[in-house]
């Protein structure tokens, strides 16, 4: 990739996304954009990652290593001192300089697999309507699931501050997130039946491995605290109870997978954040095999970030295809719109 679509990417990325949400994101980015050594460096990646957040996750991925730099001094996951931008980007450059090696060798070996637990948040109420629907337990399939904490939902507790709690209000992981639209979603009281659950990745993230854990908590921006703790704790829910996760290509594997669902459940493919890292034929091909297990059986797809950012949900019941627009959706998972009725 060239220098200028590199620096445009960093740029985008700090006003796009990392304004007011993470100061210290921010500044770095904007600063990467303006250095053409770094720009350089960046371009390591493997193709289709999202680069900032590959970079930048990798930096904090080699702080919380050990890496002994002035740094980690910058970064509010080291240390709880307020964060102080003035003089931060030359101990950054300088950072980078001195672990190039370390940084081309995990920008060409790891990848953005964010496990936002958060997105479950709007992952439960979806759920909720898709048993409405049906009334039948649902089997999930999880593309790109990395390590596989989404197909946990219903094993968290949610609170969308209207003073109620749903979901397991037992669990030790509780989210909490805001409704914005036109709607409240519907029957969030009963937990919806699941009657068997994969995850399908081209690259599976066992987090059972300490390093591969520590890579996802470096996903996680500085700042942002309660996403780190939220991580921790859904993290040991799955050790406790694991999932089957599947490695290899989720698109090619899913009629084999649905095969083996249970024939009184309803299939319930679904995927968030993925979609903008597959090719668009690839996109298509999903399409086209989804609309084929729809045409056989009951199957619900529910997604974002395929033609935009919005979340979707279509639905194939009975034969009969629907389409829907559940609304925008924070990357977060802070927020979320509801416009289902």
């Amino acid at each position: 990739m060239e220098i200028t679509q590199l620096s445009n990417r960093f740029k985008a990325f700090a006003e796009g996304e990392c304004k007011d949400s993470s100061p210290l994101y921010e500044h770095l980015s904007l600063k990467i954009s303006e250095d053409h050594d770094l720009l350089e460096l960046s371009s390591h990646a493997q193709e289709g990652q999202p680069i900032p957040n590959l970079f930048l996750g990798a930096v904090h991925y080699l702080l919380q290593s050990g890496c002994n730099h002035p740094l980690k001094e910058y970064y509010p996951s080291m240390l709880e001192s307020p964060l102080n931008l003035k003089s931060i980007f030359s101990h950054f450059k300088d950072f980078c300089l001195a672990f190039k090696s370390d940084i081309i060798n995990l920008l060409q070996t790891k990848r953005v697999q964010t496990n936002e637990v958060r997105r479950s948040a709007y992952l439960y109420p979806s759920f909720c309507y898709m048993y409405d629907k049906v009334k039948k337990p649902l089997s999930l399939i999880e593309i790109g699931t990395s390590a596989g904490l989404q197909l946990l939902w219903d094993q968290y507790g949610y609170s969308y501050r209207n003073g109620h709690h749903y979901g397991d209000k037992t669990s030790k992981v509780q989210v909490t997130a805001e409704i914005r639209g036109k709607q409240f979603p519907a029957r969030l009281e009963k937990i919806p039946p699941v009657a068997s659950k994969v995850g399908l990745d081209l690259h599976v993230c066992d987090i059972t491995n300490p390093k591969n854990a520590l890579w996802l908590k470096s996903l996680i921006w500085p700042e942002h605290r309660d996403r780190v703790l939220l991580f921790e704790k859904a993290a040991q829910l799955f050790i406790e109870n694991p999932v089957e996760l599947i490695e290899g290509d989720g698109v090619t594997l899913l009629p084999d997978v649905v095969e083996q669902a249970p024939a009184d459940s309803a299939i319930c493919i679904f995927h968030t954040h993925v979609a903008n890292q597959m090719p668009e034929e690839l996109k298509h091909k999903l399409i086209k095999i989804i609309k084929t297990l729809g045409a056989q059986r009951d199957v619900f797809h529910l997604y974002n970030n395929m033609w935009d950012r919005k979340l979707h949900l279509d639905s194939y019941l009975n034969g009969r295809e629907e389409q829907h627009v559940i609304g925008e959706t924070d990357g977060h998972g802070r927020w979320f719109e509801w416009n289902l009725h």
